[in-house]
């Protein structure tokens, strides 16, 4: 078998699957069901076998993130995760970045990446030989380097950071000025919020690069008492628009704190239909950007990772050492 091919969907798959299906129904449509249920039923049963657990970021489709997944979260949540269960093998159903990050916490497993091009445009807009260049145009100043790097990068990082833990890691350095890597909009949210000086570099996400202040604006005005909440790599007019911003750890607990019935998470779209899972009571307004590099890891892909335990996630034991320095030195803080 390989992915390519449909697995049957049977009454016995249907009762197997029944509570799967119960949690994510208001999200996935009855019709679209049988197509999904043998393939969980499937990687249930073979994670199992294998002593294998999957990690889902919070991009990821509901019959994913609900219905497969063993721990779901921000990119460094799930790496931390994976290294604290007893399991042989993970599989990262996100994106490649996150499952180098999760190799480099956990060198002695297997890590699988059920699609090997499953990128992300904000990693893939700097490299190791950037961030050299970027030392030697600004002498003395230390690299932050954001968790959405290679592992190349993050080897050459003082200290990484996640969106939730960005200022208090610039500020921990004792330092005038930092360099901070990759997301230019993240780091111009860093400068709003501490006296560092920020030297960015001009990177973005093409999910939430796509926002617009006028957009988020405009929804404001066609929902009453609109709650907006936004992911810091948005654009800064999109922030100054926002009710709150926050990381997606942030958002999703803001979510459950804030006292409005509509809510518009200012991020991949995904997300809303995951949250909303655990908040039925709350009307999510979609401006639905998909990240296409996330919609790449599938149920099919995820099977058949689980099966051939391919493609896995090698990286040179001398980038690890270094890579995982800038790493710790962040859960330090």
């Amino acid at each position: 078998m390989t992915f390519t091919e449909t697995l049957e969907y049977t009454p016995q798959i249907a009762a197997d699957t029944a509570a799967q299906y119960a949690k994510v129904e208001r999200v996935v449509p009855k019709i679209e069901w049988p197509n999904f249920a043998p393939y969980v039923s499937a990687i249930n049963a073979l994670k199992k076998e294998r002593n294998a657990i999957i990690l889902a970021h919070n991009y990821q489709t509901p019959e994913i993130y609900h219905c497969v997944a063993d721990f779901v979260g921000d990119s460094l949540g799930l790496a931390r995760k994976g290294a604290s269960v007893d399991a042989e093998i993970i599989v990262m159903a996100g994106v490649h970045f996150m499952a180098e990050t999760t190799k480099i916490l956990n060198p002695e497993k297997i890590v699988l990446m059920p699609d090997m091009d499953a990128g992300c445009s904000l990693a893939a807009s700097i490299t190791a030989a950037d961030v050299r260049a970027m030392r030697e145009k600004h002498p003395g100043a230390p690299v932050v380097s954001y968790v959405n790097t290679s592992a190349d990068v993050k080897a050459e990082t003082d200290i990484c950071c996640t969106s939730g833990n960005a200022v208090e890691v610039v500020e921990s350095l004792g330092v005038k000025k930092v360099i901070f890597l990759p997301d230019q909009y993240l780091a111009s949210y860093v400068a709003s919020q501490t006296d560092v000086e920020i030297i960015a570099w001009p990177g973005s996400c093409e999910v939430h690069e796509r926002f617009t202040g006028d957009e988020i604006r405009d929804y404001k005005k066609a929902y009453d008492q609109l709650s907006v909440i936004a992911h810091p790599e948005c654009p800064p007019d999109v922030l100054e628009a926002a009710d709150f911003v926050g990381s997606t750890a942030g958002m999703i607990d803001f979510v459950g704190k804030q006292s409005s019935n509509k809510v518009l998470l200012v991020t991949e779209c995904s997300m809303s239909d995951n949250v909303s899972v655990e908040h039925p009571d709350v009307e999510f307004i979609r401006p639905c950007n998909l990240c296409p590099h996330m919609k790449r890891i599938t149920l099919p892909n995820i099977l058949e990772s689980l099966r051939t335990l391919q493609p896995r996630v090698e990286i040179d034991p001398a980038i690890i050492e270094r890579a995982r320095g800038s790493v710790e030195r962040m859960l330090a803080i």
